[in-house]
Formats: C-alpha cells, structure tokens, sequence
C-alpha cells in the first residue's frame, strides 16, 4: 500500500509517548538519588543515558539483523500512527500482500520500539543539555559538551529519518551505525567527568589510545559497510575465501559509496564480487586493528597502575570476544546471536577506549569570576 514517507500527523502522540518513556528513568533516578544535590542527579542521568544508548545502539543492529529497518515504511510513525496498534489494517494489508516481505507485525513492533528507545534518549539527553547550563558553576566539564551531544543526538534522528525514507541507502544506514558509536563516546566522556577518577597515562599511550580508536573506527565503519550490503556470507569458508586465498573481487563497485541497496551507480544489479570486495577488506583490516589493540594492550599491561592493567585486561577480552564472533558468523552461516555479539562488541570497544582517553585526560582549575568551576579537556 501507498504510504508517505515522512508523515508528520503523529508526532505529538509521538512526543508524549518520549516523555512519558523518559520521565520513567528520570523518576527513579530522582527517588535513589533523592538526598543528592543536582549534580549528583546530573551525574546518575548521565550514567543512566549511557546504559540506554548502549542498549539503543545494540538494538538498531537487532533492527537491521532482523530486516525490520522498513518494519513501518513511514517516518515517524508507523501508517500515521504512533504505534503499530493504530496501524493494524494497513501493517495485516502489507502482510497478506508479501508475507515474508519488508512489512509485518513482528518487524513494524521491533521498528518502533527501536524508535521509542530513540526518542527516550533524546528526551533524556534534552534535560541533560537543559540542567548543565543551569548547573555550569558545579559542573566539572563545560556544558557546551552536553550541547553539543543534544545536537547530535538530532543528527541521529535525522540519519534514522533517512534510513527509512531512503530505503535503507547503505551509505545513510553505516553513517547510523557510526554516528550511534559517536555519540556513546560523548556520552561515556560525560560520565567520567563526573566520576572524577583519573589515570596517568604516558603521552606515547595516549596517542596509541587515539591511534586505536581511530583504527576501530575505521574497521567498524567497514563492518558496517559488510552488514548494510548484506555482504557477511560472500565468504563461506576462512580464512580461505570461497576455497581461495584471492578470490575474483570488483573493488571499484564494492566501494562505490553513493548508490541503492543492491546496486551499482548506474542502476545494475550489484555483482557477487563487489560483496567479496567489501567482505575480504573487512577481513584483511581486521589484522591492523587487531595488531594495533594487542599493541595497545601489552602498553597498558605492563603498567604499574592496577586500573590501568584492568584496561589492557578489558581489551584483551573484547578481542578475543570479537574474533570468536566474527569466525562465528562467517562458518555458522551469519547466525543472529553471533552477529548482535559482534555489533555489541564494537560498540563496547568504542566504549572502554573513551573511558580510558576520559580518565587520562589532564583536568585543570580555571581561575575566573566564576570560582570552583573546573575545566575538563581531552
């Protein structure tokens, strides 16, 4: 059925429903932290924004994985509605039409509760925004980082928006991905703030930190390239792919980033050897990343410091973690609990590795008229 793509009509049953899931979390973190002041309460929120957006970015992969990115083929709602009860006759009509299709109750449910889970952070991180400029003086980092997470948290919304009415556009849907896993490293920046537990960490490790995260973002911006084109069972075997070390690749289309699901630029059907371009690359860079993380771990292993050796510990796990996983979907054939592993997985990588650049960072105690107020800088 006919459906446009961005309908508007339900965005203010929409909002009330983000408030209402957001005033859950906010009321329990008021009742626990009742006997805080505001700061304290601005520092359990952030934890709390944190956990939810790790289980959001978790999620979006359990949306994609499950084919259910076009579960509701409307952006914000669902048919024009705020929830898939309301869309019942059109979501049955879509079903009945195509029963294994891109429409049924099950993905149009897991789509807009991946929405709800979306928006509850939104609201979440609003308020955050809202109490860090009223609380700037007792802050222990500028509240723009707040601001500035607010504004990417629309960014998201706006790259969810165009997952949809795009039709799942490979480039839109990676940038989804990578822009979920930036804005866990705000977040998790945020959240060590306030827990105010420093590292000493030798300048050479801190640009290995950097230089980790910066190849993990590469190698998970290739992961995501896999997974959006459906390119995870081009090999079937490892580490031979296909029964070859070097198997026919077609780069040039594999990498063409502007182009619909599927196909090449010019409109053709995608051929099988751009996916095993895409699949082998993502393969091959495994080997820097997962050198560069060993490096990094042994570095932080030999460490006096217990917390900073829990660190290398971490990242030893996460590997070894990621690498099982990553086996696990190409010789059992992609199977969803091993690919949600995997995604999980990057996303705590990201996760640890902003941790660890937070709690290293140098702070220092700005003198100006407003006194007590620290800045926090990276």
């Amino acid at each position: 059925m006919d459906t446009p793509l961005v309908d508007l009509a339900p965005i203010a049953r929409l909002a009330m429903m983000a408030a209402l899931f957001a005033l859950l979390p906010l009321s329990w973190v008021w009742l626990r932290r009742r006997g805080a002041d505001t700061r304290g309460r601005l520092a359990a929120i952030t934890a709390l924004t944190l956990f939810l957006t790790f289980d959001l970015v978790v999620f979006g992969s359990f949306t994609r994985l499950s084919d259910s990115g076009l579960g509701c083929p409307d952006w914000p709602g669902c048919y024009g509605k705020a929830s898939p009860l309301g869309a019942h006759a059109d979501i049955q009509a879509a079903q009945t039409a195509m029963p294994t299709g891109p429409v049924t109750f099950s993905k149009a449910w897991i789509e807009m509760i991946h929405r709800y889970l979306a928006m509850t952070v939104g609201v979440l991180i609003m308020v955050m925004a809202a109490v860090s400029w009223l609380e700037r003086r007792r802050l222990p980092h500028s509240p723009w980082w707040a601001t500035a997470t607010l504004v990417w948290v629309i960014v998201q919304g706006l790259f969810g928006k165009y997952t949809v009415t795009l039709k799942l556009y490979p480039a839109v849907v990676t940038l989804h991905l990578l822009g979920g896993l930036l804005l866990l490293a705000m977040l998790a920046m945020q959240h060590e703030a306030f827990r105010d537990r420093a590292l000493s960490l030798g300048a050479g490790t801190r640009r290995l930190v950097l230089a980790a995260l910066a190849v993990l973002g590469v190698q998970i911006a290739l992961g995501g390239w896999v997974s959006t084109n459906y390119a995870v069972l081009a090999c079937t075997d490892f580490p031979l792919c296909n029964g070859q070390w070097l198997p026919p690749m077609d780069f040039a289309n594999g990498f063409t980033v502007l182009r619909e699901l599927g196909q090449t630029a010019s409109g053709s059907y995608l051929p099988f050897e751009a996916l095993v371009a895409v699949h082998m690359v993502h393969r091959w860079f495994a080997v820097v990343a997962a050198a560069v993380v060993i490096w990094l771990a042994l570095r932080l292993l030999r460490d006096t410091d217990a917390g900073v050796r829990r660190y290398g510990w971490g990242l030893v796990a996460l590997l070894v973690a990621q690498l099982a996983s990553g086996l696990s979907n190409v010789v059992l054939g992609w199977p969803l609990a091993a690919a949600l592993a995997h995604s999980a997985g990057a996303a705590a990588f990201v996760l640890v590795l902003a941790s660890l650049l937070a709690r290293s960072a140098r702070r220092r105690t700005v003198h100006s008229t407003r006194p007590g107020r620290a800045a926090w800088a990276a």
